[in-house]
């Protein structure tokens, strides 16, 4: 294992059925005005927001609450939010939704007190907080972002037809998440099936980099299979409890820094489906599906050795001692998965257009932490492939 490494993750986790339960006596550690941040109204449907508003009732909180966090979470809505928290002054944030709304959150929390444009601090010179951060709690609807355990906020500004993630430090983190897999049980098939990908993207992300024996990677490939089995449990009956509490608790390992320890990490595949969102605001886990295989196809020969290991370890692919087919079989074992479980596997499934793809590479950042960096021109190569 190369590298030295700190690790730090003081997120405090309350994970299963009726974790809930624990909301009242961690509310205590927190000031009386609590802003409660949710999405869509799903909550209210649900019986979650009642149940949430009780407890925070019992605890004697003022509550403000900012609802109506879109899925693709935006500049003009983190103002709004911002806005709020400040002239409230408001001691919790407690987000009450999936990754848009924990994401949006954490981004209000180091934006309410921010003196300058918070799109132009965080998401465009890309600066750490230097003011006041307000606390972040949150009660998980949906899995797949690891938004709960971690200080990631990604937020799209429209004006500029850009999707940016600022990946904030510890001191961003959320306080506690409450995680109860029951509490998925009502997301639409399709956005569980985005978030799977979204998770499985994750660990890839972090997975095809490197060339050491690393812990990490032995990590990745255990919380891989656990997930491609768990999906397929869980897509023939999204109610399996054991599926859906393995999925979301795959969510939050896959992203919460522990298996980037020791890695120098990819995410170029999130730089092109965020560059897709900021254009179609598609779901963000099916943007991920819809460019990956291009994407790994093209890196492919840089890391063959890897992708040899995937399809051994993960896919239990028979070694044939050819490095190259094996990498290719891994690819195919994968794609035969994503069909299996029902992801997006083109971008023009999501409303992409060929006149779109000029503005969608310009708007897609180029990273090299991992075994290829793209030009400019292999990026549109990629877009069009996904097509």
């Amino acid at each position: 294992m190369h590298g030295n490494f700190e690790f730090c993750n003081p997120t405090k986790i309350f994970f299963g059925k009726g974790a809930i339960e624990n909301l009242e006596a961690e509310l205590k550690g927190y000031g009386k005005t609590v802003m409660l941040v949710y999405g869509g109204g799903s909550i209210k449907k649900n019986g979650i927001y009642d149940k949430v508003t009780q407890i925070l009732a019992k605890c004697g909180k003022t509550v403000v609450e900012d609802g109506g966090v879109m899925p693709n979470p935006t500049s003009d809505k983190l103002a709004e939010g911002a806005k709020i928290a400040r002239e409230n002054d408001v001691d919790l944030i407690l987000a009450v939704g999936g990754g848009s709304v924990c994401d949006y959150s954490k981004a209000v929390s180091v934006s309410a007190y921010c003196n300058d444009d918070p799109w132009e601090k965080y998401y465009e010179r890309m600066e750490d907080v230097d003011n006041k951060i307000i606390p972040v709690g949150c009660v998980l609807t949906m899995a797949g972002t690891g938004s709960e355990m971690n200080g990631g906020a990604v937020i799209t500004n429209h004006h500029k037809k850009l999707k940016v993630g600022h990946v904030f430090g510890y001191n961003v983190f959320p306080k506690f998440s409450v995680l109860d897999p029951e509490y998925t049980f009502s997301l639409p098939v399709y956005q569980m099936k985005a978030g799977c990908y979204d998770i499985m993207s994750h660990i890839l992300e972090q997975y095809f980099s490197g060339e050491d024996d690393n812990v990490s990677d032995y990590i990745a490939e255990g919380l891989m299979k656990c997930l491609i089995n768990s999906s397929r449990a869980a897509v023939k009956n999204p109610c399996d409890y054991e599926a859906r509490s393995n999925i979301m608790w795959t969510a939050t390992l896959a992203l919460n820094t522990l298996t980037a320890m020791g890695k120098t990490t990819d995410w170029m595949v999130h730089m092109l489906g965020q560059a897709v969102g900021a254009y179609t605001d598609a779901t963000h886990g099916m943007t991920l599906a819809a460019v990956s295989m291009a994407y790994y196809k093209m890196i492919l020969p840089s890391g063959k050795a890897k992708f040899a290991r995937f399809a051994r370890n993960v896919w239990n692919v028979v070694d044939c001692g050819d490095e190259t087919k094996m990498a290719l079989a891994g690819l195919a074992e994968m794609e035969k998965w994503m069909k299996e479980i029902g992801l997006v596997m083109n971008l023009s499934e999501l409303g992409v257009k060929e006149n779109m793809i000029e503005g969608i590479a310009d708007a897609t950042f180029i990273l090299d932490g991992g075994y290829k960096v793209l030009t400019r021109e292999e990026v549109v190569e990629v877009l069009r492939q996904s097509m």
